[in-house]
């Protein structure tokens, strides 16, 4: 079959092998280059040119840092709409969309397994579920993990990746910033690590609460984390931020943060953590 026709002196493909170029190519944020999609797949969701860090969902992260094997629990929980809430649309119509674009009921996951040779309990926040806001059904997900934690005496992960506490639950939502904090602070009594991996983005009632009480406190390359955002702050202060400002770089710089780390580098850099944490060491070795 001949796959191209001439017409006036150019050479055009006919309509059954129409080229399809759009979708395969992505734009970096960091390095302003035009990538080729699956290569950035290809490596976990990261600039092959620059490192840049796009957004990794959370499955791929349950998969990423877990051995095959584990077990998702406490996904049966569903939001519902206490204020009968109505912005630009309903909140039930919203909780709808998000439900059909990510397949969660909510944006956590929960999951129990094996990071190498320790066993741990996991929490990964979902961005793409209402920009990972924190309503009453993420609170009480993160609860159940830290109980389990408590009843195991396995370490504690939290991958936060959140705009803050969802508006359209008010209160409900506010609660959960003291309902999560203080569970973890019954992990720290009984001696229970806890780590806590810090996303683009991380902010609002997520980074005032449990993902800056970590025994360790981690992110990965290029994480904008804060409270409020840079533009707010500008705004208020009336002053310009320095450069890189909430960055997680900038962050460690200014301690608060205890390490940056790759995303290929995270699962053996939480393992060997681990390791250390529950006195592996020596077993390992």
């Amino acid at each position: 079959m001949t796959w191209f026709k001439r017409d006036d002196n150019e050479i055009i493909p006919p309509d059954d092998h129409e080229v399809r170029t759009e979708g395969l190519w992505i734009k970096c944020e960091g390095c302003r280059k035009t990538v080729w999609k699956a290569d950035i797949e290809a490596n976990l969701q990261v600039c092959p040119n620059c490192g840049h860090h796009f957004k990794f969902n959370a499955r791929q992260r349950v998969e990423l840092l877990l051995e095959p094997g584990y077990e998702l629990v406490d996904m049966d929980l569903v939001s519902t709409d206490p204020l009968e809430f109505c912005d630009l649309k309903p909140y039930k119509e919203q909780l709808k969309a998000a439900q059909k674009k990510t397949g969660l009921n909510d944006a956590i996951i929960n999951a129990v397994g094996r990071i190498d040779d320790v066993d741990v309990v996991l929490s990964v926040m979902e961005y793409g579920f209402i920009g990972g806001s924190m309503g009453a059904v993420v609170g009480e997900t993160i609860a159940r993990a830290v109980d389990r934690s408590l009843a195991t005496r396995n370490p504690l992960i939290i991958v936060s990746a959140s705009g803050g506490a969802r508006m359209m639950e008010g209160i409900a939502s506010l609660m959960q910033l003291a309902k999560v904090s203080a569970g973890l602070a019954r992990m720290d009594d009984e001696k229970i690590p806890y780590i806590s991996i810090m996303t683009d983005p991380t902010f609002g009632g997520v980074t005032a609460s449990f993902s800056m009480l970590g025994d360790l406190n981690i992110a990965e390359p290029g994480a904008l984390i804060g409270f409020a955002g840079p533009r707010v702050i500008e705004q208020t202060i009336r002053q310009k931020l320095p450069e890189g400002f909430q960055r997680s770089e900038f962050l460690l710089e200014h301690g608060f943060l205890d390490a940056v780390v790759p995303r290929k580098e995270m699962k053996a850099y939480l393992a060997e953590t681990l390791r250390w944490m529950t006195g592996k060491v020596s077993q390992a070795s």
